[in-house]
């Protein structure tokens, strides 16, 4: 029996349904649905029913609720105990950020983190690749969410979190808009908003000699979000990752680039010794649900 599988089914006693439960635990449902499944292999018994207004707990999951909750609050509470006495409490969490990686994904997962360890501080280094790697072999950052463009050498290690393609993103009231396919070849009769700071803007650049395309940039900025300001000012169009747009925002569409697929890797890098460190360790598994 493993802590996640015991949050898992308390979280579909809490929402009442499978569905929920996934949404408010960040994974995907069918993820849900096999951790449940092996803790009702090791009960010896079925924890749920189904209809259609949600879930149902079973007698033996009737049973069993009360005292897997109180596993799980004591577990967190220990826990968070052990790792304010390893750190002093006085010690933030340092994680470096490169200023490409949008925060749609990943902040849902630093406050679901938040949630299980209240008493753990964050502490945010949004900058350059190369200049956080140099922090991080310095022991100034315990961890660096990147996109490198190649493998890193030792001393750092890499986990992947999650793969994000590159979507056209344009003012909803461009004609993009009426579009379901969007062609590089297409861009280059836009206004360009070329984004400086971007990881693969020399991938880019040699996509576009191999197409005989040129993109003609009406902006340049180091800045993401002056590249969505500009966007929603109607002034072009811009190729960015598809999680680094902002959520729900009207007046900002976009699309997959379909000819070619661009797509990144982000990466969770950090020493070996971090690694073993206890807050470390919990917070790359939360990530790798990602």
């Amino acid at each position: 029996m493993e802590l996640h599988q015991i949050r898992y089914f308390l979280a579909v006693c809490d929402h009442g349904s499978f569905t929920r439960a996934a949404q408010f635990s960040y994974i995907s449902q069918p993820s849900l649905t096999q951790a449940i499944k092996k803790l009702e292999d090791e009960l010896g018994g079925e924890l749920f029913t189904r209809d259609r207004s949600g879930c149902l707990l079973t007698p033996l999951g009737r049973m069993v609720e009360p005292n897997l909750r109180k596993i799980y609050k004591e577990t967190l509470a220990t826990k968070a105990e052990a790792i304010r006495f390893t750190r002093l409490n006085s010690v933030p969490l340092r994680i470096g950020m490169m200023e490409t990686v949008g925060a749609q994904r990943l902040g849902p997962v630093f406050a679901h983190y938040r949630q299980e360890f209240p008493h753990i501080e964050f502490e945010l280094i949004i900058g350059m690749e190369a200049d956080l790697l140099k922090q991080l072999e310095a022991d100034l950052l315990d961890l660096v969410i990147s996109a490198p463009t190649q493998l890193l050498a030792s001393p750092f290690e890499s986990t992947l979190l999650y793969t994000e393609r590159y979507v056209v993103a344009f003012h909803s009231s461009h004609r993009f808009n009426r579009l379901s396919r969007i062609d590089l070849k297409d861009i280059q009769a836009e206004a360009y908003l070329d984004r400086l700071n971007c990881e693969l803007r020399e991938k880019l650049k040699a996509v576009c000699q191999d197409h005989e395309i040129n993109l003609y940039a009406s902006y340049r900025s180091n800045s993401e979000d002056w590249i969505i300001n500009l966007i929603r000012a109607d002034l072009g169009v811009a190729l960015m990752p598809e999680y680094t747009l902002p959520l729900n925002a009207q007046d900002v569409q976009c699309r997959y680039l379909a000819n070619p697929e661009i797509s990144r890797q982000i990466y969770a890098i950090c020493l070996p010794q971090s690694r073993k460190k206890a807050d470390i360790k919990a917070l790359l598994a939360s990530l790798s649900y990602l």
